[in-house]
């Protein structure tokens, strides 16, 4: 655990950003995320989420500092009605003993990987969150046995120099500084992936459940073609040109109005 910039950081995520911990048994486990309610909320790519814990422990997915009192992502309010068809996940969202802020189920409809590197962003977990306190990072934990699907992480949007491909089989988990690292996942499936994301504080007792898991973040990336590399790129380098064309036509749009008003 070290303290930067003013906040308690893990150390285990200094270098890179993320950390794998070993592989979970999520074939052990009933399919609890099919079980609770899900609401439209839009992140990247075509989603859904299921919330288990909320800034008032409504069933909604707004971010903490929306809602009156505003805050940070941190003492998040578990919502009865999900955990109680969902024990096991929310067992598994408490068990480092951290701080947990939100904590929801993401479903994530097929998203090919030019999709994925135009939906890649980061966080805005740490709005309000006072200095000498933990940084908030995400757990990431694949529900579904997503083999051929994988998580995109960059430090640079539109830079694949530094990418990190990190496989998404069932019982993946990972730790990720998403505020630091752009991020999205490639899910090449026919069926939804789902996911249990949860906010956690950085502090001692995070730092001991990446420690008792084997956290790392040295694994391979995922192998994928160098055309499918490439294609993603120009896709991506198209979505990003066809959306600064709206937003300009937009600007001029509003310019004429006000220059006519």
């Amino acid at each position: 655990m070290t303290q930067i910039m003013g906040y308690i950081k893990s150390a285990a995520l200094e270098e890179k950003g993320f950390v794998v911990l070993d592989s979970y048994n999520q074939e052990l486990d009933p399919k609890e995320w099919l079980d609770i309610e899900y609401v439209d909320w839009k992140s990247s790519g075509d989603t859904r989420f299921a919330p288990l814990a909320s800034a008032k422990g409504d069933i909604e997915c707004n971010g903490f500092w929306n809602h009156k009192p505003p805050r940070t992502d941190k003492d998040g309010v578990w919502i009865p009605e999900q955990t109680e068809k969902a024990p096991i996940l929310t067992r598994r969202a408490q068990e480092p003993g951290a701080n947990v802020g939100r904590c929801r189920i993401i479903e994530l409809q097929p998203t090919p990987y030019g999709e994925c590197l135009y939906n890649l962003h980061q966080d805005d977990n740490n709005r309000l969150n006072p200095d000498g306190t933990g940084w908030v990072v995400r757990g990431f934990f694949n529900l579904t046995d997503d083999k051929d699907s994988y998580f995109v992480l960059r430090e640079n949007r539109t830079d694949p120099s530094i990418e990190y491909r990190i496989a998404l089989p069932a019982g993946a988990q990972l730790i990720v500084d998403t505020q630091r690292l752009w991020h999205a996942a490639t899910h090449n499936g026919t069926e939804p992936r789902y996911c249990l994301i949860t906010s956690w504080t950085s502090g001692p007792e995070l730092d001991a459940y990446i420690e008792k898991y084997n956290g790392t973040d040295d694994v391979p990336n995922v192998e994928v073609p160098q055309d499918v590399l490439e294609a993603g790129y120009a896709e991506q380098a198209r979505k990003d040109a066809a959306r600064a064309a709206y937003y300009a036509a937009k600007g001029q749009q509003a310019k004429l109005a006000m220059s006519e008003a």
